[in-house]
């Protein structure tokens, strides 16, 4: 597995059922995530603590009407601060993502497997 500098943004997209969240948790065991990973989609935002003490935050933007709504949970502590964090729906907060930051694109192909591809942005 590919090792990558902290702090470091994982935007995921793909749709509704197509192993987002289910990539996520495989990542967090990598990672050795000691808590249970779980979508935060009513939440938005779970962190997670490394048997290092480390923290992992797991966002999922779904339930967001608008960009705005990412102000009043601190998006910016989060994404700025030196943890690795993963972004489902970042399609919802699109002008707020930062510019340095890792595409991942999950597509269900027809035989029902996965597609991931990883895109760094500059």
């Amino acid at each position: 597995m590919r090792t990558y500098n902290k702090p470091a943004v994982f935007c995921f997209y793909g749709s509704m059922g197509a192993g987002k969240t289910t990539f996520i948790q495989a990542l967090c065991r990598k990672l050795d995530v000691v808590d249970v990973v779980n979508s935060p989609s009513f939440a938005i935002v779970n962190e997670y603590d490394t048997i290092t003490g480390d923290s992992v935050y797991h966002f999922d933007f779904y339930r967001l009407k608008e960009e705005d709504e990412a102000f009043d949970l601190g998006y910016e502590d989060y994404f700025f601060s030196d943890s690795y964090c993963f972004v489902e729906w970042p399609e919802k907060i699109a002008s707020l993502l930062p510019q340095k930051r890792y595409d991942v694109k999950v597509t269900v192909l027809p035989d029902d497997t996965r597609e991931i591809e990883v895109v760094e942005q500059q």
